[in-house]
């Protein structure tokens, strides 16, 4: 279950990175795709970064009452 767990966060964490990664780019360039995406990426990187959170509590959670 940790593993899972730790798996499932490394993977959350990984995808904030590449959408923050995208948006930051996509700045620099500031191209008809910044134009278009720049507020979704934005919205998308929140989202994912706020499950990647969440995953994290729930581990430390389970690790607090010892049910990992």
């Amino acid at each position: 279950m940790e593993t899972l767990l730790s798996i499932i966060l490394g993977l959350a964490m990984f995808a904030t990175v590449a959408v923050l990664a995208t948006g930051v780019i996509s700045f620099a360039v500031h191209g008809d795709f910044y134009l278009r995406n720049a507020n979704k990426l934005m919205r998308w990187r929140v989202i994912i970064q706020g499950i990647a959170v969440a995953i994290f509590a729930f581990i430390l959670l389970l690790k607090f009452y010892d049910l990992i």
